[in-house]
């Protein structure tokens, strides 16, 4: 038997080379396998509370409704459902029994729903074990190394989605993944619908800034989906915000009716930072949160029953010295497990937000506010992140290289939430019964037979020796990233779209906008 000072005998060494060199070449042949189109966790949830602490948030909220309401500003149609549902109007103001609103949710509101893509395929299920990971969303500028910060535009906004197409760990296109600022305001939308139908095929969300563009978004899905699928599956979602503290602006409950009726989703996420539009206390905060987002679920289930709706939470800290938003807190990262309780018990799906930071470039900052944000969402049992890659400066910036970044964080957290492997390969005996004591494991069968599944290889780090560092140009992680998104988009081929159907979409486009003129507010 050999030491660990005594290598093995020649002939041993040869037959492990010439091993290992077949298994690379045949895995060199072998076509990539296709990613999952969202991950099923394999690691449950995390219950922070107990059943009396997790009564007292709900109890809070029932409270605030009773005691404050909810207010529906320019909204008649949703004042007069929720009336006609037992709420007590005054005004625009709407005061709820306890239970009332979670009665509602609970009548038709379903657990788990499918987000249909244009790709069967890449069809995301949402609710239950299962979470998506999709880009940030808003952001009015974007970031790159070469140019620096700036108005989106459209070109920025078709290259985001390319690259959100492009990762296996990214599992939706988005939806206003940047403003492409040099398109008209009013005009923007149907560019932005088409882009993600023609240069992705996975799922995407529409417009919601007017209940008008929520609609335009949704016949675009009728030419592309066909009319019938639209009354069968959810195509598209909307996302939309609460007036925090406790007031739905019309125009936003107008948008949110407008998907429900059509059968489509809607994430309603009211957008809280704590100090301003929520007391400085969590748990206020929390329960505030809590109340504002089960009415809006309501809402979808009074204007369709059965509509698909997703939970949503926007919940961060603020400085008190300078009011500006903070990212990554302990207080955050409370929240997050808390409302995860609260969906689970309402029996709807959860949305949080994902790789938050309010660093300007990819730096450490932005890495350890981004891990810190996007790890207890996941925690939580959120079914659908927003924001999981490309987030800077408190959500104003879309960065090309902070989304590499992200993109390789959340492969890290798709492999984590697959969990343990218990099963005989994962024990090795073979691997055991192969090598004598003493050796290493590189060339046991079992390595090679495992090689490419067994730890996240990540794209962007560099575990190279210095001195390979040192001469490929002593690059950092935010250098590796802007080389492989150049690369990525220079190498990117678009998925196959049916002619017909471009062309009608194409057409339908321009027809709309020839209907209006340009407004840039």
């Amino acid at each position: 038997m050999n030491t660990p000072d005594q290598p093995a005998p020649p002939a041993a060494r040869k037959k492990r080379r010439g091993r290992a060199r077949s298994f690379r070449e045949n895995q060199a042949a072998q076509p990539p396998q296709a990613a999952a189109p969202y991950i099923t966790r394999a690691l449950p949830p995390y219950d922070m509370l107990d059943e009396e602490g997790i009564a007292r948030i709900e109890e809070h909220a029932d409270l605030i409704l009773r005691e404050f309401g909810i207010e529906i500003r320019g909204d008649e149609e949703a004042l007069r459902l929720f009336e006609q549902a037992g709420a007590e109007r005054d005004g625009a103001r709407l005061k709820f029994a306890p239970g009332l609103v979670g009665h509602i949710v609970r009548q038709s509101a379903p657990a788990e729903f499918t987000h249909v893509a244009r790709n069967p395929a890449r069809s995301v299920r949402i609710g239950g074990a299962h979470t998506a990971l999709a880009p940030a969303y808003g952001p009015p500028f974007v970031r790159d190394l070469e140019r620096g910060r700036r108005y989106g535009t459209l070109e920025d906004f078709r290259n985001l989605i390319k690259l959100a197409y492009l990762s296996p760990h990214i599992h939706y296109s988005g939806g206003t993944i940047c403003e492409p600022c040099d398109i008209a305001v009013n005009q923007r939308h149907l560019d932005m619908v088409y882009a993600h139908m023609r240069w992705s095929d996975k799922p995407f969300l529409g417009s919601v800034t007017t209940a008008e563009r929520a609609r335009e978004s949704i016949e675009m899905c009728r030419i592309l989906f066909g009319a019938d699928a639209l009354e069968r599956d959810c195509v598209i979602l909307g996302n939309v915000n609460v007036n925090s503290p406790l007031v739905y602006d019309g125009m936003v409950t107008q948008v949110m009716r407008a998907y429900a009726e059509a059968g489509q989703g809607v994430v309603i996420s009211p957008f809280i930072l704590g100090g301003a539009m929520g007391p400085v206390t969590p748990a206020a905060s929390i329960a505030q949160a809590h109340a504002e987002a089960m009415v809006g679920v309501a809402l979808t289930q009074l204007a369709r029953p059965g509509a698909p709706v997703i939970y949503g939470n926007f919940f961060t800290t603020m400085s008190l010295r300078s009011g500006a938003p903070t990212f990554g807190q302990p207080e955050v990262m409370l929240a997050y497990m808390t409302v995860g309780q609260l969906a689970r018990r309402a029996g709807i799906p959860l949305r949080c937000g994902g790789a938050l930071t309010s660093a300007k470039t990819g730096d450490a900052q932005s890495a350890q506010e981004s891990a810190q944000s996007l790890l207890p969402a996941l925690l939580s049992g959120a079914n659908f992140v927003l924001h999981a890659a490309g987030w800077l400066e408190g959500g104003l910036t879309m960065g090309y290289e902070k989304f590499i970044q992200d993109a390789d964080r959340c492969g890290m957290m798709v492999k984590m939430f697959q969990g343990l492997a218990l099963d005989e390969n994962a024990f090795a005996l073979e691997a055991y019964r192969e090598m004598e004591h003493g050796q290493h494991f590189l060339g046991a069968a079992h390595t090679l037979h495992n090689y490419t599944t067994a730890f996240y290889e990540s794209t962007v780090a560099d575990s190279k020796s210095y001195e390979q560092w040192l001469e490929e140009g002593e690059h950092n992680d935010e250098q590796r990233a802007c080389e492989i998104w150049k690369r990525q988009l220079r190498e990117y081929e678009p998925p196959p779209l049916d002619q017909a159907a471009d062309e009608a979409l194409r057409e339908y486009v321009a027809r709309t906008k020839a209907g209006r003129e340009d407004r840039w507010y």
